[in-house]
């Protein structure tokens, strides 16, 4: 038989009977994380990207950030993460490459020194493992301290090189041939 219904009662039978898809659940997850980063000012480029997190606890939920950098953050005074360290951080730990811009004193040295700590897991005793190349001396400087606060009590030892010939009297004549 013919069902008889005004046009309204028709638009309500429409919305009661449709359950929410997953790609209608993926659309409004990307529309949120798109607000998310508008919102942050966060510009993006690329295919398959991670999300950004919103805290830096995020790290230990998603990515197992170790427990002791994840305290020597928060030690530190960092309780929410920077625009560039919630997309930055997620992109790196993925292992994905960056290119990233941001303002003096957004973050930048803490969104990388993360995730490098992460993908090392654990000191080694097999020389030089990471290396992290600045333009300054002062740079250098800046960025070893952070990451002398960041590693603390993880057991990775940090060290900055200056001079070849420094190189050469800390870790040995043969350390030029052997890294």
């Amino acid at each position: 038989g013919i069902k008889w219904m005004s046009s309204l009662e028709a638009k309500f039978e429409d919305t009661k009977d449709k359950k929410p898809t997953a790609e209608k659940i993926e659309r409004l997850r990307r529309e949120k994380i798109n607000r998310f980063r508008n919102q942050h000012r966060i510009n993006i480029q690329g295919t398959d990207l991670p999300d950004p997190i919103a805290t830096f606890d995020q790290l230990q939920k998603e990515y197992k950030v170790h427990p002791k950098i994840m305290e020597n953050i928060q030690a530190a005074g960092f309780h929410v993460p920077t625009p560039i360290q919630m997309q930055a951080i997620p992109v790196m730990l993925h292992g994905r490459e960056l290119l990233a811009s941001a303002p003096t004193g957004s973050g930048k040295t803490l969104a990388f020194c993360i995730p490098l700590l992460t993908h090392l897991k654990q000191p080694r005793n097999k020389g030089f493992r990471a290396l992290i190349i600045s333009p300054t001396r002062e740079l250098a400087s800046q960025t070893h301290r952070e990451l002398v606060k960041l590693a603390e009590g993880t057991g990775f030892r940090i060290h900055m090189i200056h001079k070849a010939a420094e190189a050469a009297k800390k870790f040995g004549p043969k350390s030029s041939k052997k890294f």
